[in-house]
């Protein structure tokens, strides 16, 4: 392979990813980098129209908090949060996210997404935060409205399948990224005054549940692969709640979403003999203290109850949907007509919740001949993510809103600039923020534009290009090129590409490092459990495994991107693995248990753990960071909303 062209880029805004907070961060900085004579320059892995979480559509909206009609406060989101995460969240980043969330909403209803409304015109709820919507087409809506954003504004330009490997530096400062295009023979070098990390999270760190030819199936994106923490921790910067991973239970093999079944149908979940776990298991929740008592009851906690059907040989768990749709169609039976027309009309809805988000679940209960309204169907716990913006909180610790914090939490959670990291001019959003769950697609959207704004004011403050040590971007090109170098100078030593004593491909790469978290660190395998001898082997196997990766090794620059999507992933795995041993309690049950210490620890463990590894030395730092419940101490009230992302 000829050695590739370096193109260098210099713009003041680097917006790093094209899922939804990279979107949000686009149409926010485009008119705000206008007004002060700035660029924008936003560089995607893949194409914008289908990047990320909401690639293949989305059936609802989960987070419209409703501020204009009254139904709801910042502090009841707040509350929602708080309680789903067993105690554990920034309450300053949440409510900054849900005093601005509706109006992110509100564009995409302008942008042209269609959302369910009633016969009186408002909004149809899933459940007391989602709205339904038809959401086919909701990625490619908000990718055109952010593309016209940039390149209609004359500021802004766009990378497509271009991978971002890493940060470039500037002393304590972040200078920009290095990447390369996977359609083309160059490498890029990205100058810039200020980054916006929102580059996902992570799938397949661990085994999943599907395997041979539904190997790359999975509930969250296969293609997200930790490159924001990654591309945080080689920065330098603080990470948060990395030992908050993420299992939702969903539809089995298939992945489809039960959200709608739950809450707009009302459909329960049960056991082989017919048990509701959730019933019969409440006693269960006394164990776990406030959060076993809240109302709705913690996701993690729901699937734990679940689990120990299962573990009790109780399973297979079944959503019984013939059930639900039945009895919602029973107001009706006095007309059989519209019975019939109301059942229909159901089976349509359900139909269409996974063809809106997840069609291999549509296409799986057409291969098994599954009729929702007369047969239940099987669901189960997938293997674990890292994700910020659901039901997990792994990400960047990150400065919250000035005007959020009070005199306790100031010189904790601000340092300058809302949404920045510990590390001067990199912001993060998304699934690349920490602490701050439950802002799904639209709070991911609304929390790029915050982040966007914060950072043109940090450039509009600091406005000098970072220096770029020279010697030190060809030492990265070097490294980012070097599968492709191992490849070349070894494949003639083995008739088989795949096998060779000299180098390992991404693909066998991947498996190691998911045998290592599936068995070791509590994924499928070991039903979710750990503990303290089986992490200290797996952060042992992981440091082989590091040592092993340089030898990775890649025949085209798809395997080059494949090589580093899993460095990345491998990154993910040891900063989670070292913060799970760090935190010496279980809170967290339904997402993992740690049978040495399987109680919940408030007293001493009401803290957040985090990371930190120094990109010079190599060397981890974990320690605690102080948890303030600033609205628990507050009126119901919502703060006003402020024009930092709202115009």
């Amino acid at each position: 392979m000829p050695k590739p062209e370096v193109v260098v880029v210099e713009t003041d805004l680097l917006i790093l990813g094209g899922g939804m907070a990279a979107c949000g961060a686009a149409v926010e900085a485009a008119h705000w980098a206008k007004q002060n004579g700035l660029k924008v320059t936003l560089v995607d892995k893949a194409a914008m129209d289908r990047s990320g979480a909401v690639a293949m559509g989305l059936s609802a909206i989960n987070q419209y908090v409703g501020l204009k009609d009254g139904a709801n406060s910042v502090k009841d989101y707040v509350d929602y949060v708080r309680n789903d995460l067993m105690g554990v969240t920034r309450e300053d980043l949440v409510a900054n996210i849900a005093r601005h969330v509706d109006s992110s909403v509100h564009l995409f209803e302008k942008w042209g997404l269609p959302i369910w409304k009633d016969e009186n015109g408002k909004y149809v709820h899933e459940g007391r935060w989602q709205l339904m919507i038809n959401g086919e087409s909701y990625k490619v809506i908000v990718a055109e409205a952010a593309k016209n954003a940039l390149l209609g504004s004359g500021v802004g330009q766009i990378f497509e399948r271009i991978f971002i490997v890493g940060p470039l530096m500037d002393g304590d400062r972040c200078a920009g990224a290095v990447g390369f295009s996977v359609r083309e023979n160059k490498v890029y070098i990205f100058r810039s005054k200020a980054t916006l990390a929102a580059m996902g999270g992570a799938v397949h760190v661990f085994k999943p549940r599907s395997s041979g030819e539904g190997m790359g199936r999975a509930w969250y994106p296969p293609w997200n692969s930790g490159s924001s923490t990654y591309f945080t921790l080689k920065a330098g910067a603080e990470m948060t709640c990395q030992e908050v991973r993420f299992i939702p239970v969903r539809f089995k093999d298939a992945y489809g979403p039960v959200g709608a079944w739950f809450l707009l149908f009302k459909s329960r979940a049960t056991n082989a003999m017919g048990g509701d776990y959730m019933v019969e298991r409440r006693p269960e929740l006394e164990k776990w203290g406030p959060y076993g008592r809240v109302k709705p009851v913690p996701a993690n906690l729901r699937n734990y109850l679940g689990m120990l059907d299962v573990l009790e040989g109780k399973g297979p768990i079944s959503m019984r949907t013939e059930e639900a749709l039945t009895k919602i169609a029973e107001q009706y039976k006095d007309d059989p007509k519209a019975y019939q027309k109301k059942i229909k009309e159901l089976e349509s809805e359900a139909w269409e919740d996974f063809l809106d988000m997840t069609i291999s679940q549509a296409i799986l209960w057409a291969g098994t001949n599954v009729q929702p309204e007369q047969k239940s169907s099987e669901i189960s716990a997938a293997e674990p993510y890292f994700i910020g913006s659901h039901s997990g909180a792994s990400g960047a610790w990150l400065c919250g809103a000035e005007d959020l914090q009070t005199a306790e939490t100031k010189s904790e959670y601000f340092w300058g600039y809302t949404n920045m990291s510990t590390v001067k001019g990199l912001f993060c959003a998304g699934d690349a923020s920490g602490a701050s769950s439950h802002k799904f697609s639209s709070g991911s959207h609304a929390e790029g534009r915050i982040a966007a704004k914060s950072a043109i004011k940090f450039i509009v403050e600091n406005n000098a290009l970072p220096q770029l040590d020279q010697a030190e971007a060809d030492k990265i090109v070097a490294e980012v090129l070097k599968p492709l170098e191992t490849f070349e100078q070894n494949r003639k030593l083995s008739t088989d590409e795949d096998v060779n004593p000299n180098f390992i491909k991404p693909r066998s790469f991947m498996f190691r490092l998911q045998k290592i978290m599936d068995e070791y660190a509590g994924g499928v395998t070991a039903q979710f459990a750990t503990n303290k001898a089986q992490l200290e082997r797996a952060l042992e196997l992981l440091a082989f495994l590091k040592e092993d990766s340089e030898k990775l090794a890649a025949s085209n620059t798809h395997e080059l991107m494949r090589c580093w999507e899993n460095v990345h992933r491998m990154w993910q795995a040891e900063a989670h693995v070292r913060t799970m041993l760090f935190r010496g309690e279980t809170r967290w049950p339904g997402y993992y248990m740690r049978t040495d210490t399987p109680q919940l620890d408030e007293e001493k463990w009401h803290v957040f753990a985090n990371c930190r590894c120094d990109p010079k030395t190599g060397k981890w730092e974990m320690l605690t960071r102080p948890i303030f419940h600033i609205f628990a101490q507050q009126k119901a009230e919502a703060p006003a909303a402020q024009p930092a992302a709202a115009r």
